[in-house]
């Protein structure tokens, strides 16, 4: 029985495998949007943070160069912050059921 046990172990730790890496090859495909100051700056990055598109809105141009690079400062730390709750999100439903101590992060 308890041989069953195991052998029934390993296969549930496979799929769940299988299905994390089917999940993170999502998620290089699946876009976030990290904006500062009221959408005038913007960042396209993928889950996997990698990123895609900047956008500055014109009225920027003319201002300081210091400003505008602390405003991408923050629209790419705000773009890593929602690629990584989507992943957690998106990954924690595949851990749902095991038996994981409470509040342990794994590497996603």
């Amino acid at each position: 029985m308890m041989k069953g046990g195991l052998g029934n172990l390993m296969k549930q730790a496979q799929n769940m495998q299988e299905n994390m890496k089917r999940a993170q090859a999502e998620l290089a495909n699946v876009e976030v949007e990290g904006i500062a100051s009221n959408g005038l700056v913007k960042i396209t990055m993928t889950c996997r943070n990698e990123v895609k598109r900047i956008k500055i809105d014109d009225a920027l141009l003319s201002d300081d160069k210091e400003m505008l690079e602390d405003l991408l400062v923050i629209a790419i730390n705000d773009a890593v912050r929602k690629a990584e709750a989507t992943s957690q999100e998106r990954m924690g439903g595949l851990m749902a059921g095991l038996p994981i101590p409470p509040g342990m992060k794994l590497p996603f």
